[in-house]
């Protein structure tokens, strides 16, 4: 989560405040031991009771403002709101069940991403996924500390939650803002995310094997990218695996959703992601020769090793790839954006023409691409200031975008992934309404019509 805050608040901001962030990481981290020490006799120092009532107004906030939103911005926050509606009650009743309660969903949580998490890592094998392993088996381990009673039957959930959920925020942000400051002028953050600091070639560069089964360094595309006209879009365009198949599909709504579709013939659809700056930048990678997609094959593909890279092809423009397919399902569009340092990252991305099912494919492309794109975005427009730190921490679909891109990157970016992550950036860079005055004007607002047309229903029926 606090990557994200400080990728979309930009490297300059780091920079400028980099040894601020990194104290501000060094006193969380203190703060969270120091939570985690105190439950453990179960003589609580925090204030429980107060926290759950902050938490209750916060979801109350929430929830009531969650009408004013729009589309996945709506639905995200009476997620949230109801979530934490939930939690704070369970803390204000200060019960011994309310406890054990709070304990069983933390420890489920825990677990349930645990074991997703050293599935995927064993199934996939990203690069580093035996760190991936170690930090499920380490979920796992928190999960079995939550539900097991010892040594305070219960009464230390919450201040156990809040030190780990600090000490790990805390970590994360004295990593990033030690790193990003040692990066070149020029550089962003989000290169941390797919570039090895000791390299100039991607994490998921490498070579793929020619027909004679020898290995090949791909050559680096040739041409430059030209420069969108002012007042241009940028544009993320999902092809779901269901909507983009070519006969009806099976009804699998979660694995529709976010992992792939199957017809009845047994062929697999994974759907696509392309992004596009009017028809200046395209960003659509495919295969160079279409990959077995039966089920045999598909799962032996899966795996993110170098024995699967493939040569790639990118894809000119959006026209002639909708007419010789279909039109995309969804579309995401975003008006604010830098387009510099969108074009950097594509003049470097494509040298490499590699595809790979789980590690470098369609999705995984244009989340860095989307990532890079946003790149301080959100700080250029609140003119760096502190405010805007404490603001973005807030926002609810920064949690949710923080979750998705968690789950992506360790297991693989799927077009059902890419679309709500980029509908929850796009959430955050151009919120609506733009302020929590506005919004509970707009709530107001609608629960006025909402009583209105409730009395005028009663009218009706009388």
């Amino acid at each position: 989560m606090i990557r994200l805050v400080l990728l979309l608040l930009g490297a300059d901001f780091i920079r400028r405040y980099w040894h601020v962030l990194a104290s501000v990481g060094v006193i969380w981290g203190v703060i969270g031991i120091s939570l985690f020490i105190d439950a453990l006799d179960g003589v609580l120092v925090f204030p429980l009771t107060l926290f759950g009532y902050l938490l209750l107004l916060e979801s109350l906030a929430t929830l009531f403002l969650a009408s004013s939103g729009v589309g996945a911005q709506k639905t995200l926050r009476y997620v949230k709101g109801g979530l934490f509606l939930l939690i704070s009650l369970l803390i204000i009743s200060s019960h011994s069940t309310s406890n054990m309660l709070l304990a069983m969903l933390f420890g489920a949580a825990f677990a349930i991403g645990g074991c997703l998490q050293l599935a995927s890592a064993m199934v996939v094998r990203f690069p580093n996924w035996r760190l991936a392993v170690a930090g499920g088996v380490g979920q796992i381990g928190i999960a079995i500390f939550f539900i097991q009673p010892y040594p305070t039957h219960y009464r230390g959930t919450i201040p156990y939650c809040l030190g780990i959920g600090l000490l790990f925020s805390g970590w994360s942000m004295v990593w990033l803002a030690t790193r990003s400051r040692r990066l070149p002028p020029h550089a962003s953050i989000s290169e941390l995310s797919f570039r090895n600091a000791s390299s100039d070639r991607p994490l998921d560069a490498g070579l793929y094997p020619t027909a004679d089964g020898s290995a090949m360094v791909p050559a680096a595309s040739g041409g430059e990218v030209r420069m969108r006209d002012p007042g241009a879009t940028l544009t993320v365009h999902v092809w779901t695996p269901s909507g983009s198949a070519r006969s009806a599909t099976l009804n699998r709504p979660v694995v529709d959703r976010y992992i792939a579709a199957v017809d009845a013939n047994g062929v697999i659809s994974t759907g696509h992601a392309a992004l596009e700056v009017s028809r200046d930048i395209y960003i659509s990678l495919y295969p160079a020769q279409e990959i077995d997609r039966s089920p045999h094959a598909f799962a032996r593909t899966l795996r993110a090793t170098a024995d699967n890279n493939v040569r790639g092809r990118y894809l000119t423009d959006y026209p002639s790839e909708a007419k010789s397919w279909c039109e995309s399902t969804e579309k995401i569009v975003f008006r604010d954006y830098d387009l510099p340092r969108l074009h950097r990252f594509w003049q470097h991305y494509r040298r490499e023409e590699i595809y790979n099912l789980t590690h470098r494919n369609c999705s995984s492309t244009v989340t860095y691409a989307l990532e890079a794109a946003l790149e301080g975005v959100v700080g250029a427009r609140a003119g760096g200031h502190w405010w805007s730190f404490i603001k973005i921490l807030l926002t609810p679909e920064v949690w949710v975008a923080s979750q998705i891109h968690k789950r992506a990157t360790t297991m693989a970016w799927t077009p059902g992934l890419t679309l709500d992550y980029a509908r929850a950036l796009r959430a955050i860079v151009h919120p609506r309404p733009l302020s929590w005055i506005a919004s509970l004007q707009l709530a107001l607002r609608h629960s006025r019509r909402l009583r209105l047309a409730e009395r005028r229903r009663r009218g009706d029926h009388t």
